[in-house]
């Protein structure tokens, strides 16, 4: 259908708007203009989405009456060692993710680690015998442990201030698409006669992996590394072919001038003593327990062994657990969408802390559930189920979103790398240790587990009110003058002045000469 030129242009009547909205409409509608930090971004984020496929994907596997026909029935102990054995070598990797990157680049290093996973997928796919599955799934935790860690901080590092948030929850949008991705493939493969119902899903794990080796170099390198190494030529290029502003440039490279001879000279050892240096061991301390305790939360209990879960809340049959466990998948995907649009909006502080709250209360009552056998009703399995949704509502608009850009962004950009890798190891370490004994623990109490993981995300949130700075909308500099004094110190402080103006002011009256006062 033509539109002659005498009649007025429907899509530009639309985009005829206020200049910031017609600029975000252009580029949506336009996908050629959007900056090409924002499609780096997108395509390393498949590094999140191979993350959350394989969380998916595992536990229904281990249930398949195919896998189980192929290897046996798993006892609750070998069940938990085969889900978190991956988690075992990542947190190992990611060691050595932190100074690998700062020595061969952030995109290098991602590119390894899709390559190890891959390896480590075919491996698993191909498996006749049940050691071989190990073996595989242990591979491709060496190179999760490479890419995840690298790839939020090369997002960090790339991204102006203005949009670091938003672009930064691309890599939990992804992991919550490949969660659901993940349930969904099992759901359609389980009823596949054959040993392709689990090797399937193995496969196309496989392929997403070595796309991401192999396109990652692709793109430019952080230019905030580039800096880091001595190379400031090539950052002034980089920062062209992301299409960053000049002033957001140089508002981002701040402070890495300065110490980058120092620092590209540092081994592995100095990295790790820098880490827990007066001047930065708080933030440090901090991001370990944020990035380990939200594991604490129970988010991958509920995603590992969701199933399980749902099977023990009155939903029996294999393919009903697993379209509830996806469904599940397609509300992490909805919620994180809609939360990722209001990320540079929202502050810092707000979602650990109220998100927390809504995290703890969730656990608790679905263990005053179990622990009352309230379970037993029809209405009690259905409210479990109805809270199950609402922990994982609760937990990927706040903690999942926030978690990882906090670690990030409280770091100077000396340490940021290294740190922001010790902090994935100590998730990836308190991960491994609650996927292994979740179903030990549900197979002795159906409420023990809420409790203790209620218990934990109040703590989060007590941490979290004491000591975590607001860092939305700051570069990554300023965030620096954030830890001179905890937030308890700075509202403490600021109580004692405002407590101390009103006697000030009223000793200033008292000197003020009386026909002032008679004429006011």
């Amino acid at each position: 259908m033509e539109i002659h030129s005498t009649q007025p242009n429907q899509l530009s009547e639309v985009l005829a708007i206020s200049s910031p909205t017609k600029s975000r409409l252009r580029r949506v509608l336009r996908p050629q203009e959007l900056p090409l930090y924002v499609w780096a971004t997108v395509f390393t984020a498949l590094g999140g989405f191979l993350w959350g496929y394989d969380t998916g994907s595992i536990g229904p596997i281990s249930v398949m009456p195919q896998f189980q026909a192929q290897f046996g029935v798993l006892s609750p102990t070998v069940q938990g060692l085969l889900i978190s054995c991956i988690l075992i070598t990542a947190s190992l990797s990611s060691l050595f993710a932190g100074p690998l990157s700062d020595h061969i680049s952030r995109t290098y290093t991602i590119a390894i680690g899709g390559a190890v996973y891959a390896a480590g997928s075919a491996i698993g796919a191909s498996a006749m015998h049940l050691p071989q599955f190990f073996v595989g799934r242990c591979i491709a935790g060496v190179g999760e442990g490479l890419f995840i860690s690298s790839i939020t901080v090369y997002v960090t590092e790339i991204s102006p201030p203005s949009g670091r948030g938003r672009l930064a929850t691309f890599i939990q949008l992804f992991n919550t698409i490949g969660t659901m991705t993940g349930y969904f493939t099992c759901y359609g493969s389980v009823n596949v006669p054959s040993t392709l119902s689990w090797r399937l899903p193995l496969a196309i794990q496989a392929g997403v992996s070595l796309l991401l080796a192999i396109g990652v170099p692709f793109f430019p390198h952080s230019p905030r590394w580039l800096v880091h190494v001595g190379r400031h030529q090539e950052a002034e290029v980089a920062h062209k072919r992301l299409g960053m502003q000049a002033a957001e440039a140089k508002k981002n490279d701040t402070g890495v001038l300065e110490t980058a001879p120092i620092e590209s000279r540092r081994n592995f050892w100095k990295h790790a003593k820098e880490l827990f240096s007066k001047d930065v061991r708080s933030r440090t301390l901090l991001g370990l327990f944020i990035m380990g305790i939200q594991q604490c939360s129970g988010i991958d209990a509920v995603l590992y062994y969701a199933p399980i879960l749902f099977d023990q809340a009155g939903l029996s049959s294999k393919t009903a657990s697993f379209l509830a466990s996806g469904v599940s998948g397609i509300l992490m995907v909805v919620l994180t969408s809609a939360a990722q649009a209001f990320q540079d909006k929202w502050t810092r502080r707000t979602p650990m802390i109220g998100g927390g709250t809504l995290v703890g209360g969730t656990m608790f009552l679905i263990g005053i559930l179990y622990a009352s056998h309230a379970n037993n009703a029809a209405a009690g399995r259905w409210a479990i189920i109805v809270l199950i949704y609402l922990f994982v509502a609760s937990y990927v608009t706040t903690w999942a979103i926030v978690g990882r850009i906090i670690c990030s962004e409280i770091q100077p950009s000396r340490t940021r790398a290294s740190a922001t890798s010790l902090g994935q190891c100590a998730n990836w370490v308190v991960n491994t240790i609650i996927a292994f004994v979740t179903p030990l623990f549900l197979a002795r109490t159906t409420s023990g587990p809420y409790f203790f993981f209620g218990g934990c995300s109040f703590l989060c949130v007590l941490v979290c009110w004491v000591f975590q700075p607001e860092t939305k909308g700051l570069d990554l500099d300023t965030i620096d003058k954030g830890f001179v004094e905890t937030p308890l110190q700075s509202a403490f402080r600021r109580g004692l002045a405002r407590r101390r103006v009103p006697n000030t002011e009223s000793h200033k009256l008292t000197e003020l000469p009386s026909p002032t006062l008679d004429t006011k």
